[in-house]
């Protein structure tokens, strides 16, 4: 699977997210602003996981329907088998 640069730009953000944290931790932030960022950091990672699912979804869909694999259905079932996964 091709990673696009919109994928990879969020992943960096949230890199610089997590350092942020860490930065945070060494200053001995208040607890609430901690559990704030890492909060925010997770539901980027969650949005990540999405946007790779449903482009590898597409991609999976158009390179069976040239090769006549599996399904549609059982690929769609992968998708969703692994966005639960990641909850």
């Amino acid at each position: 699977m091709d990673y696009n640069v919109q994928m990879k730009n969020r992943v960096k953000r949230i890199e610089g997210q997590v350092r942020g944290i860490i930065r945070m931790m060494e200053e001995n932030k208040d607890c609430k602003e901690v559990i704030t960022q890492l909060s925010a950091a997770r539901t980027a990672i969650d949005r990540t996981i999405g946007v790779i699912v449903s482009s590898n979804l597409v991609n999976c869909v158009q390179e069976t329907n040239e090769q006549g694999g599996k399904n549609t259905e059982e690929l769609i079932q992968e998708a969703v088998n692994l966005l639960v996964k990641s909850r």
